[in-house]
């Protein structure tokens, strides 16, 4: 524990500059966030959870990108705090059964086997945060994405959002502007937004999550939205759990197909369309087919934001000994 508060100070050494934007009252609690703060209280925890998640997506490829909605589920609601993680109790009233979460957020079990492999290097040292910040960057890797150093030094909640879960993660029914909205009560401007809703070029969706989308839009290929009918009853209440591809071209590949779906009208979501819809953001989504390393570089710039929205660090929080329960 030593050296973890070493490396705490290290980090707060790096961020001095930080810091004193952080007193004039214009910056975040992220400025105590490093890439180095393990660098000795535990160097062994990127080998621990990439060899574990390797494994998992070996198993199955969707897994990387359950993680990588984790994260994102995670930050929107009070900060990357694995807020999400925690089980409800008869006492306790978690986020996992929240709307956006119920039936959808997975990969709780591969987050409980890193932690265990995490603390048989560094027992007590790494955060469910901080494990779920690079879990969510090393999917994004193993699945043929861009890498980046993740900034760690998070804290765990002890405290979950059921509320937030509700109101904060942004719905695949929203609009435009609601997104641009929901992003930007986070501090992720539109264009983060964008970047970030790239995501989709990898996993599954419900049917019920896209058959308004598919049945009574018409901003959509009519191909396109035939083929997914067929696995998607227009009746609420049949085949709500039928699985389809986010990206109908290389959904176990994370690169820019997404947004070439976008331009052919071939968005899974009514969301997902509305960034390619006449509106502010066509151009960006253009950059992105034109160019898969402008996508790849805005989107690290995405990940990074997101993973510095109100972290728990210093004294604040705990360090979990399961992510699931409070210590």
């Amino acid at each position: 524990m030593a050296a973890a508060a070493s490396s705490a100070a290290r980090c707060s050494g790096v961020a001095l500059l930080l810091l004193l934007v952080l007193l004039a009252g214009t910056g975040t609690s992220s400025a105590q966030l490093c890439t180095s703060f393990y660098s000795h209280s535990c160097p062994g925890v990127y080998d621990a959870v990439r060899s574990v998640l390797q494994a998992a997506i070996a198993r199955e490829q969707r897994m990387g990108a359950s993680i990588l909605r984790l994260f994102f589920h995670d930050c929107f609601v009070q900060g990357c705090d694995a807020s999400l993680l925690l089980d409800d109790t008869p006492s306790f009233r978690g986020e996992k059964m929240a709307n956006p979460n119920n039936g959808s957020a997975r990969g709780f079990e591969v987050i409980d086997a890193i932690k265990s492999a995490v603390e048989k290097v560094c027992p007590g040292v790494v955060s469910c945060a901080d494990i779920l910040a690079i879990a969510a960057r090393d999917s994004v890797v193993i699945l043929g994405g861009p890498s980046w150093d993740v900034k760690v030094g998070r804290r765990d909640s002890r405290t979950a959002s059921f509320s937030g879960a509700n109101n904060n993660i942004p719905p695949p029914t929203s609009g435009l502007a609601n997104l641009t909205s929901l992003f930007a009560a986070q501090g992720l401007s539109q264009k983060d937004m964008v970047a970030l809703s790239g995501a989709h070029t990898i996993g599954l969706a419900r049917c019920t999550n896209f058959r308004a989308h598919i049945y009574n839009d018409t901003n959509i290929d009519g191909s396109f939205a035939r083929s997914r009918q067929s696995v998607c009853p227009r009746t609420s209440g049949f085949g709500d759990n039928n699985l389809v591809p986010l990206d109908c071209q290389t959904p176990t590949v994370f690169e820019n197909n997404y947004y070439k779906n976008l331009v052919c009208k071939k968005g899974l979501l009514h969301s997902d369309q509305e960034l390619f819809n006449g509106g502010s953001t066509d151009a960006q989504v253009q950059s992105y087919v034109s160019s898969k390393g402008a996508f790849f570089a805005d989107f690290v710039t995405g990940m990074i934001k997101m993973g510095d929205i109100t972290p728990l660090t210093g004294s604040n929080g705990e360090i979990r000994k399961n992510c699931r329960r409070i210590n």
